[in-house]
């Protein structure tokens, strides 16, 4: 779909702080027609019901297991991290770490999408940067994504906003629209051919990943809700994922335990937290320690490192040439090489 994309990225940071009075998020909007209050009290009571995240990504993108199975290969895994909902009801989840945690045939169901460290970004014309969470591989400079046309790119990614379109949901093109002005949204409905949307039992084992052993989840569901999920327990939730079978609730033991493996190895420092004796040897050697093969694992330290040591300070966005590109991370063209 054409969108205008150029100083925006608002799908791909959590750009809420800027503004004070959110756009309806749940409003079944299209653009052929204007929303009325009947509408926009189905959108209300819709939310309601909704299944509510435990993280609070904004703009949280599901992966297929294929494209887990991809980042695993590349040594990307700390790229990953996963999503779990409240159940509506205590009949359509499984209790854990005092949560009632959305499941399927008693096992609980998550997605898997892609980090938002802290990063400087100053999207829609604004002239000082501020630090928000944006994608892992969203460069805060150009407001570009690092691995576009790449094979890793996710399809997800390819499809917005034209699955939001085909479902009549609101885009974030639309809500970036209402927040600053402008126009992002450029064509009015999803194409004809579209596919990838994966809904229902399409989804179960493809996109929706059901954990088989609800106990391996205690403490991690804790931790997702305080938003400090660790290494391993990103391990354990991407290594059923790339264990999974589309359509079914079946996992398969030797993807399971190669997913794993290859996510421990691969793994960044625990949770959100820094750890100062690796900061002052790599500082001190000029050498970074880094147990993941890219890029990632490393500049997504070093990004929660600076911010924590930032203060009030909010570095210019070309400080990612430092900490993402100095690592391997693709360049982006910018919008001129573009045009």
């Amino acid at each position: 779909m054409e969108v205008n994309c150029e100083g925006c990225a608002g799908c791909c940071l959590n750009w809420r702080p800027f503004y004070d009075t959110e756009t309806d998020g749940t409003a079944r909007r299209h653009r052929r027609a204007r929303i009325d209050t009947d509408t926009e009290g189905e959108g209300a009571a819709d939310a309601a019901g909704a299944r509510v995240p435990l993280d609070d990504d904004t703009n949280f993108v599901a992966l297929t297991r294929d494209e887990v199975r991809s980042f695993l290969e590349a040594g990307m895994a700390p790229a990953l991290t996963p999503r779990f909902w409240r159940a509506r009801d205590a009949a359509e989840g499984v209790e854990i770490d005092g949560r009632t945690v959305a499941a399927v045939a008693g096992r609980p169901v998550f997605f898997v999408g892609l980090r938002k460290p802290p990063k400087p970004v100053a999207p829609f014309d604004r002239e000082r940067p501020t630090w928000l969470p944006a994608c892992v591989f969203l460069d805060p400079e150009t407001l570009q994504c690092r691995i576009h046309g790449d094979d890793r790119f996710p399809d997800e990614c390819g499809s917005y906003p034209a699955h939001n379109l085909a479902l009549e949901q609101e885009t974030e093109c639309e809500r970036v629209e209402a927040a600053f002005g402008g126009r992002r949204l450029l064509e009015d409905s999803a194409p004809d051919d579209l596919d990838g949307l994966l809904l229902g039992t399409q989804a179960l084992g493809a996109k929706l990943f059901a954990h088989p052993r609800p106990a391996a989840l205690e403490g991690v569901i804790d931790r997702t809700a305080a938003g400090a999920l660790t290494s391993e327990d990103r391990a354990e939730c991407l290594a059923v994922a790339a264990a999974s079978s589309p359509g079914t609730l079946v996992t398969s033991d030797y993807h399971y335990e190669w997913g794993k493996e290859r996510a421990l190895e691969t793994a960044d420092a625990d949770g959100n937290s820094v750890d100062e004796s690796d900061d002052e040897r790599n500082s001190a050697d000029g050498s970074d320690d880094i147990r993941d093969e890219s890029w990632v694992g490393s500049a997504i330290r070093e990004w929660e490192r600076r911010r924590l040591t930032a203060g009030e300070t909010v570095p210019d966005p070309a400080i990612a040439a430092d900490v993402e590109e100095a690592r391997g991370a693709p360049t982006t063209p910018g919008w001129d090489a573009l045009e």
